[in-house]
């Protein structure tokens, strides 16, 4: 009987292709980190420092003062600056969570179930993702004063609700990564169907919903209500932000602070989910 080898192909790299590849995501990590660090710098600098040519990537005498000067700014306009923050954070976090929520169960049902109209409409939801957000601006501001939602929380945390990239992320990560068997299991042994959703569902599609939360926290942290939001006790952050700077030449140190702030809580959210993205990758794929 004859025996049959299997030759198993290594991957031959010399030494000094593996310190290339090294220099290279190093060197692609600093041009990447360069807008972080420079913005980081520019936030601690003097005024003086700001307006030196040619200008200096690393700040020489670090200072407190643009920061202690954007909450003294904040705080001696009419509306609390704590309003504004409380405006933000309740709205990011409402529309993330209805977002995840909204696109998941959605996502699961056009990616589990087959009815009439299934492929047309994700058809429809891939279509969407090709018009930018400015075409819908008009029917957008028609229907939501319709609902009587404008100048209200609703106008802010609502319409991101139904964002079609969320649905489609969903659907692809349902599509590929759950078997249909596992839902079949779990209907013989008596689950409802918002039971496998919420309890085998959801923790085997966590990448993709964790993905989700960092894109949604970053669109709505920056979100201004736009020309649905009149009321100053309703405006949020960003608005707050805008109109320091907007203040001319003079503000220059503060704007740089301000971009600092603004940036802080997208970034954090991403470096406590990143870990937990890869790991949950890594271990939850499932084949039949």
């Amino acid at each position: 009987m004859k025996k049959r080898f299997r030759i198993k192909k290594r991957l031959n790299r010399s030494v000094g292709g593996d310190v290339g590849v090294y220099i290279f995501i190093i060197l692609l990590g600093l041009f990447m980190a360069f807008p972080i660090v420079y913005a980081i710098s520019n936030a601690f600098k003097p005024f003086h420092e700001l307006f030196i040519f040619p200008p200096r990537f690393f700040v020489k005498e670090p200072t407190f003062e643009n920061f202690s000067d954007m909450f003294n700014v904040m705080s001696s306009s009419w509306v609390p600056f704590s309003r504004n923050i409380f405006n933000t954070f309740f709205v990011t976090a409402l529309g993330t969570v209805f977002h995840i929520f909204a696109a998941s169960l959605a996502a699961y049902a056009l990616a589990k179930f087959k009815f009439p109209g299934n492929k047309v409409i994700f058809e429809i939801i891939v279509l969407s993702l090709m018009f930018a957000a400015s075409v819908t601006d008009i029917p957008r501001f028609i229907i939501m004063s319709k609902l009587d939602m404008i100048d209200s929380y609703r106008a802010m945390y609502i319409p991101p609700i139904q964002a079609p990239l969320g649905l489609y992320l969903m659907k692809q990560f349902m599509e590929t990564l759950i078997p249909d068997s596992l839902l079949e299991a779990a209907r013989i042994d008596g689950k409802s169907e918002f039971g496998i959703f919420w309890s085998i569902v959801m923790p085997l599609v966590k990448p993709a919903w964790l993905t989700l939360t960092i894109l949604s926290i970053q669109s709505l942290w920056n979100t201004t209500g736009g020309a649905y939001i009149y009321s100053e006790e309703l405006k949020t952050i960003p608005v707050a932000m805008n109109q320091i700077i907007a203040s001319g030449i003079a503000r220059a140190g503060v704007g740089a602070a301000v971009s600092v702030f603004m940036m802080v809580v997208p970034v954090v959210v991403f470096i406590v989910s990143q870990n937990q993205i890869i790991e949950t990758m890594a271990t939850s794929g499932m084949k039949e």
